[in-house]
């Protein structure tokens, strides 16, 4: 659960809560009654979040290939522009930093992609937003974004708690044209 995820849940439940008590405050002393509108509320804001996360999440933009290499990645909800690519025949959801200056793999989708990170050699540090991290050089067999294909792409390991991965500069390097327009993201061979 992200702290986007979680702050959602907060207000979901402070909300719920305001609303609780109304409704008790306006029912007090018709016990049965009181009982029987909290649980109708409870269902009716329950299915009104999950409905409005639904429509959301199946309106949102997607990440597009394009003819001639063109890959138009939309701006997500978070102001950040995630990249979904297959690397090593597993999809990994990367968030784009041109602040880092390399792929940065987070344990699981290290884990997912057949690297083991109890194996590696931490040899190397790093400065996240957390601090400090050790850092594992690897070699990725293959990364695959539509048509594009990739192979013996060097990256890092992190050797902390990051939560996802990053794609960084010397993957970015290897585009002819990394722009914006507007809110798109637009990487072009």
């Amino acid at each position: 659960m992200t702290n986007d995820d979680t702050m959602q849940l907060v207000y979901y439940g402070v909300l719920l809560l305001v609303i609780g008590g109304a409704m008790i405050f306006e029912l007090a002393g018709r016990g049965g009654q009181v009982l029987r509108q909290l649980m109708l509320w409870a269902v009716i804001f329950a299915g009104a979040a999950l409905a409005a996360d639904w429509w959301i999440a199946g309106n949102a933009p997607r990440q597009q290939m394009l003819d001639g290499g063109r890959i138009e990645i939309p701006v997500a909800r978070d102001g950040h522009f995630h990249l979904t690519a297959q690397v090593n025949g597993q999809e990994v959801r990367f968030m784009v930093d041109t602040g880092a200056s390399s792929i940065a793999l987070g344990p699981a989708d290290a884990r997912r992609v057949g690297l083991d990170p109890d194996d590696l050699a931490y040899i190397g540090t790093a400065m996240t937003a957390n601090g400090q991290v050790q850092t594992a050089p690897v070699t990725i067999d293959e990364i695959a974004i539509g048509d594009i294909v990739d192979r013996n792409v060097r990256a890092w390991v992190i050797g902390g708690d990051l939560d996802g991965s990053l794609l960084g500069m010397s993957y970015l390097r290897t585009f002819a044209r990394v722009s914006f327009e507007g809110d798109l993201l637009i990487l072009e061979r």
